[in-house]
């Protein structure tokens, strides 16, 4: 009798989960996961954020959740809706959208962007990161903290080497070049500074996607997430020039770590490396010397994914959580603090009138490098993202770095990775 007494109190807890009543005039309490680690600096900023919104919104309380690396973020996140207590908003992966809409975890936001003035608020986001944003004309997440991939460069290595530190390479075939005269051995043949540098460790498949897009392919996905594009020409030509870097001596043959790869740079054993725009305000407070900002030089074209977060709001919490989470998102991606939030993080701010704030303006005006990222939007295409994206993505970073580390062949390498995305996605497609 107790174990049914307790079952019928499960169901009704699932048939009515909005039933919860607060007390009069207390605050709607919300919970926010962020990916940060709770000692990062990052984690005071985005503490002061909240601090400030629910200064401002008294009717609201958001208490952020520190929730680890994306991935430990989005893991929590999956518990947490699977176990029937999912979070109120969160900040994940854009390329989390299939999965998450898999899960039934998320809601779309289109009503809420009505009333906030429809295409007029939505058109102040940068086109490239909302097509992260989107599947079939339906809008599931806001872009919070985006990036793309740029190059850093050292300058006073260029003009050690008689290169203009005010004209970094355009191409890759100027890439090359550069980076043959930037690289320096010492008298027993030691390398003691790289002409460039690329993250082979981490997320792969997104440094070579934009090698990919610069070889002439738009994307690696079909729109609907059901299909890849992994073994093509443009493939093979984009690990082709990858590979003759190492080949050439330039870039380091072997694992070059992600996450070390700033710092390498910073600390002068690096004269180019390509990396997130999310680096820049790391790169600017520990490089010594002068660096500039430069595109992903060019193949056929220039080009770049995108990358970062995205603000999600969830389904199953009380529909009044649901309104002022959308306050809590409005708030959080206004210009002031798409401004504040990309000064103090280097990514990319995500509206394009956050430019005009004042103090942002004067920032950029004394840090021109902050432009660079969003220049480049105007190239920038949606980040590869398919129905079990995390694994798709992991298989074919694991595949590149076989391939790079001269594990694989780029035959078998490739050919792998498209037979094992097909056989991993063949349960999405429609009969």
């Amino acid at each position: 009798m107790v174990r049914r007494w307790a079952c019928l109190a499960v169901v009704v807890a699932l048939a009515f989960p909005m039933v919860a009543l607060r007390p009069a005039g207390a605050a709607i309490e919300l919970r926010f996961y962020y990916p940060v680690g709770v000692s990062g600096p990052l984690a005071k900023v985005m503490t002061a954020l909240v601090d400030d919104f629910n200064m401002a919104h008294p009717g609201v309380h958001v208490t952020p959740t520190f929730a680890g690396d994306y991935y430990q973020t989005m893991a929590k996140v999956q518990t947490a809706v699977m176990g029937g207590a999912p979070p109120d908003v969160a900040v994940l992966l854009s390329t989390d959208l299939f999965t998450l809409l898999d899960l039934g975890a998320i809601i779309p936001l289109d009503g809420f962007i009505r009333q906030a003035g429809g295409e007029r608020f939505r058109s102040d986001f940068f086109e490239a990161f909302m097509r992260n944003s989107e599947i079939r004309g339906v809008t599931y997440s806001i872009p919070f903290q985006r990036s793309t991939i740029i190059l850093y460069y050292n300058q006073d290595a260029f003009r050690r080497a008689g290169l203009d530190p005010a004209q970094p390479p355009k191409t890759w075939t100027e890439l090359a070049a550069d980076a043959q005269k930037l690289t320096i051995k010492d008298a027993a043949g030691r390398v003691t500074q790289w002409g460039v540098g690329i993250p082979t460790s981490g997320n792969t498949y997104w440094v070579f996607q934009g090698f990919v897009i610069e070889a002439g392919q738009p994307s690696l996905a079909n729109p609907e997430g059901t299909q890849v594009s992994f073994d093509t020409p443009a493939t093979h030509a984009a690990l082709a020039f990858w590979s003759r870097l190492q080949s050439a001596g330039v870039e380091p043959a072997g694992i070059t770590d992600w996450g070390t790869l700033p710092t390498a740079f910073a600390n002068g054993q690096f004269a180019m490396i390509y990396h997130s725009t999310g680096s820049l305000t790391f790169i600017h407070d520990n490089a010594k010397f002068p660096f500039g900002t430069a595109f992903m030089p060019a193949g056929k074209t220039y080009g770049t994914p995108t990358g970062g977060g995205n603000l999600y709001i969830f389904r199953g919490v009380p529909a009044d959580h649901q309104r002022a989470a959308w306050q809590f998102v409005q708030w959080m991606t206004a210009p002031a603090q798409a401004a504040r939030w990309s000064e103090a993080s280097g990514y990319v701010a995500v509206r394009r009138s956050a430019f005009g704030v004042p103090s942002y303006k004067a920032y950029t005006d004394k840090f021109p490098q902050a432009l660079t990222a969003r220049d480049q939007l105007q190239y920038a295409l949606a980040e590869l993202a398919t129905h079990q994206s995390g694994q798709v993505q992991l298989m074919y970073s694991n595949h590149l770095q076989a391939i790079l580390t001269g594990r694989e062949t780029v035959d078998q390498g490739l050919a792998a990775a498209q037979r094992e995305a097909s056989a991993i996605l063949a349960p999405f497609q429609k009969k």
